[in-house]
Formats: C-alpha cells, sequence, structure tokens
C-alpha cells in the first residue's frame, strides 16, 4: 500500500540549522535533568513550586486563565530574578544582555500616594 498523503516540512528539525540550546526532545543517550525529570515525576523543587504558585496568584488576582509571556515575565522579574550572567543558550533573533543584581523589576508603574518600595524606586 502506497502512502500519496503529502508531506510538509520535518518539524523535528530546526529551520535555524544550528543547535540553539532550546532543544528538548531527546536522541539516543540523552537524558532527562534531574531538573526535569523531577519536576515531570511531581516532585517539584523549592524553586519550581515557588514559581508554580507566584504564577497561579497572578492568574487568581488578575482573573486570567491563560498569562501571556509578559505576564510571565512580570511574574519572574517581581520573584526577584535578573538576568545578570551570559545566556547558556544561542537565541539568534536577539541581542543578550546583562543587568546589575539589585535592578528594579519595573514592570509596575510607581502610582503617587503609595509607599515605594526597593523594586518600585
Amino acid at each position: 500500500m502506497t502512502d500519496d498523503r503529502p508531506r510538509g516540512p520535518d518539524r523535528r528539525t530546526s529551520n535555524l540549522g544550528s543547535p540553539t540550546g532550546l532543544e528538548r526532545r531527546r536522541g539516543p543517550g540523552r537524558r532527562l535533568s534531574d531538573f526535569t525529570k523531577a519536576a515531570e515525576e511531581g516532585e517539584l523543587t523549592q524553586e519550581q513550586f515557588l514559581f508554580l504558585m507566584a504564577i497561579e496568584g497572578f492568574k487568581k488576582a488578575n482573573g486570567k486563565v491563560y498569562p501571556s509571556w509578559t505576564d510571565v515575565l512580570e511574574v519572574v522579574r517581581l520573584l526577584g530574578y535578573r538576568k545578570t550572567l551570559p545566556s547558556e543558550i544561542r537565541v539568534p533573533a536577539a541581542e543578550d544582555w546583562r543587568e546589575a543584581p539589585d535592578t528594579p523589576a519595573n514592570v509596575r508603574p510607581h502610582r503617587p500616594g503609595e509607599a515605594q518600595s526597593k523594586e518600585a524606586a
């Protein structure tokens, strides 16, 4: 029996031609990291649990079922994460950059009359 269905491009290959470090597909002899394996088995690290609870809190507080990527980045920055090291992945369409560890999150505008925390300063 011949399969005459049209074939599209192979989505398993990167159209960038070279690895970016973002590929999760495992090949022969490649294992999951402990970080990923524990989460997939339902055993979250303290960091993963804090992130999950922060996202859930954001969704409830803002009435969102599906936060946008900008929303996710806002939560990440409010948790205290900053871009202080060079990237370990290659992102061809974007320039890598760094910031000081004590850089304010700058994700929420300051409102007059509100107490200003270090984050909002």
